[in-house]
């Protein structure tokens, strides 16, 4: 599952990180941070997406897929 630069904002949010933090745990620099934010971690190299998502999801997040019923999402593990 691909994730969304809506869902990049909102698990920075849950875990209360800022860009800085995030670029320091996902090793990228905070450019490509403010980047794929903005333009979408598609736009992105597949290896940068997958540093940031392998650091939210070490730090509790869970990245929910879009169905019929719901958007995409993401939550907190207990």
């Amino acid at each position: 599952m691909k994730i969304s630069a809506g869902q990049m904002r909102a698990a920075r949010g849950l875990l209360d990180w800022n860009g800085p933090k995030l670029a320091e745990a996902s090793g990228l620099s905070l450019h490509t941070i403010r980047r794929m934010e903005t333009l979408g971690p598609e736009r992105s190299t597949a290896a940068n997406a997958q540093a940031v998502r392998r650091a939210l999801e070490d730090a509790g997040i869970v990245f929910q897929a879009e169905d019929d019923f719901l958007g995409a999402g993401v939550r907190l593990k207990k």
